[in-house]
């Protein structure tokens, strides 16, 4: 899978993202959880034009969105 990010990188990201957009990660969770229903890539592309994020940041934003509804649908 092309948008798979390893798990330093994905977290490396993800600890910027709030100095780099001014928002937690929280914030940008519930942004998407409210966002359209999109596939993987098209909310990257979504969110990189709707709020001007970059890339790596908007992707490791859905990978962590995707990561955590994956774990609560396992419990």
């Amino acid at each position: 899978m092309s948008h798979v990010l390893s798990e330093e990188t994905h977290r490396n990201l993800l600890a910027r993202i709030p100095q780099c957009t001014g928002r937690e990660i929280s914030d940008w969770l519930r942004t998407v959880e409210e966002g359209p229903a999109l596939r993987f890539e098209e909310k990257v592309s979504w969110l990189r034009h709707e709020y001007d994020l970059a890339y790596g940041h908007a992707k490791a934003i859905i990978h962590e969105y995707d990561l955590r509804r994956a774990a609560r649908k396992l419990l």
